[in-house]
C-alpha cells in the first residue's frame, strides 16, 4: 500500500500524516465482487431515455446546488416533502459530510463491523474516533445488546440495512431504540435496500422513523439496484433541520448537471428496475441452494495452507457458504466462520481468509474480504 513521502507528512495536519492513499487496486473485470456492482444491463427503453436526456442538458450552465428537480421526484417516490431530500455526489460524499457535521475531535463514531470499511476511513479523516461494536461472529448479525449499551458514550452512530457484506437487516424496533440511547445523530446505510422484499425495499425501510428519532438519517444510492454506479449519485433522507446542516456544509456543486439529468431520468423510470432486482433475488436463491448442497457434499479441505492453495481454484467456488441475505448475486463471501472448510484466496495468512464465488468458470473476479490485508484478482 502506497503511503505519503515524508516531504508530505511534514506538511499536510499532524494527524493525516500517518494515512494511506486509497488505491482501489481496480482490475478489468466484467464481474467485480469487491465492488458489488450490479452487472445487469439497464432495463429496456431506460439507457434511451438517459441518453436523451444528456443530450438535452447545456454544459455551459453550473448545476442546480440543490438538485432541485431530482429531490422533488425522490421525494414523490418516498412519500416526503422536498425539504426532507438531500442530494450528494454517491452516497460516499453524504457519508462524510455526515462525519464532518457531527463528528470531529473529541466525539466517537459506533461502528459494527464487519460493514463498509469507508464509514471507519472518513472518521479517521475528520479526527473523529471510532469503537467498533463487533457482529456476531457465527452469524454475522448485529449484537444488539452490545450496541445499546455502547450507545450513549458515542456521539453517533451508523447501522448498515442490509449490511454490506453479511446481508442481514437491522431489526426497526432495534434502529429506534438505537435512535433513542444515542446522543447524537444516527445513520442507517440502505443502499442496498431494495433488495430487500419485494416492495422495493418499501417494507424494509427505517424511514417511518424518523417522525419521531428527528436524530435518524437514512442514506440510500443509485449505484445498485439502479446499475448507476458510475453516475455517482446518492441521497439522504431526515428531518428538515437535519437536511439544513446537510445544504450548508456540502460542495456547492458536486453535483453535475449530467449526473442529474441521467438520476432524474433513471428515478422517473424505477418501476423498469424492478424486474431487474427480482431477477437478482432469484439468482441469489439458486446460488445459496447449490452452494449449500455442495458444501454438504464436498469433505473438509486440509488445514495446510498449500495444500488448501493448491486446491483452491477447482474447490473453493463450490465449498463456501452463502450467506442468506447477502444483496447481489455476485458476492464477496466472508469464510471466517468457515476457516476449516475454506482456502485463503487472498494468501495473506490464516487468520484472513475470503472465499470468492464466480457466476461460472472462468470468469476474472476481484475479491477483498472486510479483514483481508491485501485485495488480489482471482480467476477460476
Amino acid at each position: 500500500m502506497a503511503e505519503l513521502s515524508q516531504k508530505m507528512k511534514g506538511l499536510v495536519q499532524p494527524y493525516l500524516a500517518s494515512i494511506e492513499p486509497y488505491d482501489p487496486n481496480f482490475t478489468p473485470t466484467r464481474i467485480n465482487l469487491s465492488a458489488n456492482e450490479n452487472t445487469y444491463p439497464v432495463p429496456e427503453g431506460v439507457r434511451e431515455a438517459v441518453d436523451a436526456a444528456l443530450a438535452a442538458t447545456p454544459l455551459n450552465r453550473y448545476p442546480d446546488p440543490m438538485s432541485s428537480d431530482l429531490r422533488d421526484e425522490l421525494a414523490a417516490w418516498h412519500g416526503v416533502p422536498r425539504e426532507m431530500v438531500c442530494v450528494g455526489n454517491g452516497g460516499d460524499e453524504l457519508l462524510y459530510n455526515f462525519l464532518l457535521a457531527f463528528g470531529g475531535r473529541g466525539r466517537t463514531l459506533l461502528n459494527c463491523p464487519p460493514c463498509f470499511s469507508e464509514y471507519a476511513f472518513f472518521a479517521s479523516l475528520v479526527e473523529t474516533g471510532v469503537r467498533d461494536v463487533w457482529r456476531d461472529p457465527k452469524t454475522f448479525e448485529l449484537d444488539c445488546a452490545a450496541v445499546l449499551e455502547a450507545a450513549p458514550s458515542c456521539d453517533l452512530a451508523i447501522v448498515t440495512s442490509p449490511n454490506n457484506p453479511t446481508g442481514d437487516v437491522a431489526p426497526l424496533d432495534f434502529v429506534a431504540k438505537l435512535c433513542e440511547a444515542c446522543p447524537g445523530m444516527v445513520m442507517v446505510d440502505e443502499a442496498y435496500i431494495e433488495f430487500a422484499d419485494a416492495s422495493f425495499g418499501a417494507k424494509t425501510t427505517a424511514q417511518g422513523l424518523i417522525e419521531k428519532h428527528s436524530n435518524l438519517v437514512i442514506l440510500h444510492t443509485l449505484s445498485k439496484a439502479f446499475g448507476a454506479a458510475g453516475a455517482r449519485c446518492g441521497y439522504v433522507i431526515a428531518a428538515p433541520e437535519v437536511i439544513d446542516v446537510f445544504a450548508a456544509i456540502r460542495q456547492i456543486y458536486s453535483v453535475n448537471v449530467l449526473t442529474q439529468a441521467a438520476a432524474l431520468a433513471a428515478v422517473r423510470a424505477r418501476d423498469a428496475y424492478a424486474p431487474v432486482v427480482a431477477q437478482v433475488a432469484a439468482e441469489r436463491g439458486r446460488v445459496k441452494a447449490a452452494l449449500e448442497a455442495m458444501r454438504r457434499l464436498w469433505p473438509r479441505l486440509p488445514r495446510s495452507a498449500g495444500a488448501s492453495r493448491l486446491r483452491s481454484r477447482r474447490l473453493l467456488p463450490m465449498a463456501c457458504p452463502l450467506r442468506s441475505g447477502r444483496v447481489l448475486a455476485t458476492s464477496c463471501l466472508c469464510a471466517w466462520r468457515m476457516r476449516p472448510v475454506c482456502a485463503s484466496v487472498c494468501a495473506t495468512s490464516t487468520r484472513f481468509l475470503c472465499a470468492t464465488l464466480a457466476m461460472r468458470p472462468g470468469l476474472p473476479t476481484a475479491c477483498a474480504s472486510p479483514w483481508a490485508r491485501l485485495r488480489k484478482t482471482t480467476l477460476y
